[in-house]
Parts: structure tokens; C-alpha cells; sequence
């Protein structure tokens, strides 16, 4: 599981295309996001650097955080 702080994400336009970067890397990730704080939490086999490198490149600077 991974958790990003997503300063971009104002809204749940914002965090439903921070979602199809995600799943565009992986289909099956799970994904929840929590719009107020600005973070989204996914579940998925595929590394953490590709999938904060798929937020970035959908237009939203992410910081990994640990959980």
C-alpha cells in the first residue's frame, strides 16, 4: 500500500483523474482518495516510483509518503 500527498487535488474532478493515472498503470489497483487532505492511498504490485511518476505526468506533483 502506498500513500501520496497530492497538493493539486481540490476536487473530485481532480481526484478521479489522479485515479485513471493509477489504473492506467495498473488495473486492478485499489485506490481511495481523500480530497480534503489531499492524499490518495493505493494498493498495487506495481512500484511506487512508477506510479508517482503516472500522477505527475497527469499534472499533479505528489510526495511518497510512508505508511
Amino acid at each position: 500500500m502506498y500513500r501520496f500527498e497530492v497538493p493539486g487535488m481540490k476536487c473530485g474532478g481532480c481526484a478521479k483523474k489522479v485515479e485513471r493515472a493509477v489504473k492506467f498503470k495498473d488495473a486492478s489497483a485499489g485506490f481511495s482518495a481523500d480530497v480534503e487532505n489531499r492524499r490518495v492511498t493505493v494498493t498495487s504490485s506495481v512500484p511506487q516510483a512508477e506510479l508517482a511518476a503516472a500522477i505527475e505526468e497527469a499534472g499533479y506533483a505528489n510526495q511518497s509518503v510512508a505508511v
